[in-house]
């Protein structure tokens, strides 16, 4: 499997949706900041960054911020219209970003995973640059769902490769089926080697407070976004709410 190359060129409408894209980012900040708290004093990795309409709304709430995704017609969009004096963004790879051991405090992956060829070798990467008791927010898409999220098909990321492809083609969405999502349990072994926080529950409780009533209805259910903190190096005390 090859990167899905130029991504924000083939999902344009979705991807340069400044108001859906800060509302996503609202979302990760809010979760990040139950779990974190103050989050001004940190570093953070934005891993698939895209164009940078969330990374420039990260940089508001961190100290400084480096977007890296291997999607260049998107790096360049960052940098040309997001930009501020704490950001950076770099053309890179998920599984290699080129960043220091131990560099960055918190790690966002917000639906990247099933875009990237070898997605273990992606969190083996995101444990490396994080530092002790750091924190990785990863936002995942669960396989066994009825509506594809990517490509917007019903039943797509249920279907055997080869039939996937010949759907992709028949609906006029492509050559190919690219995207590689998991289920639930997958997840959480492409998580093995992180101590798992699932803010599921917490957020369907109180969508109001995690900024998700766009998708959550009071009461209802909703998606699984997950907050993962790496397990310790050295000095690890376990994260708790509203640490």
């Amino acid at each position: 499997m090859q990167y899905q190359e130029r991504f924000s060129e083939t999902h344009e409408a979705e991807m340069y949706d400044a108001a859906s894209r800060e509302l996503k980012a609202a979302k990760v900040i809010a979760i990040l900041q139950d779990a974190l708290g103050d989050l001004r004093a940190l570093r953070l990795l934005d891993l698939g960054c895209s164009n940078g309409l969330m990374t420039r709304f990260y940089g508001e709430r961190f100290r400084t911020v480096i977007g890296i995704d291997f999607d260049e017609p998107g790096i360049e969009y960052a940098i040309a219209n997001n930009r501020s004096p704490n950001v950076e963004y770099r053309v890179g790879d998920a599984m290699a970003t080129g960043l220091p051991d131990a560099s960055v405090d918190v790690v966002t992956c917000t639906h990247v995973y099933e875009h990237v060829p070898d997605a273990m070798r992606m969190m083996e990467e995101i444990y490396r640059v994080l530092r002790a008791g750091g924190a990785c927010l990863f936002a995942a898409g669960n396989r066994l769902t009825l509506m594809e999220a990517d490509n917007h098909l019903p039943l797509l990321s249920l279907l055997p490769r080869t039939m996937a492809h010949r759907y992709m083609r028949l609906m006029h969405k492509g050559d190919r089926y690219h995207e590689r999502t998991r289920t639930v349990w997958g997840l959480r072994r492409l998580a093995s080697r992180f101590e798992l926080h699932d803010y599921t529950s917490r957020v369907v409780e109180d969508p109001v407070r995690f900024q998700a009533t766009d998708v959550i209805a009071p009461g209802l259910s909703g998606g699984k976004p997950r907050c993962w903190r790496s397990r310790p190096r050295t000095g690890w005390r376990p994260l708790t709410s509203g640490s």
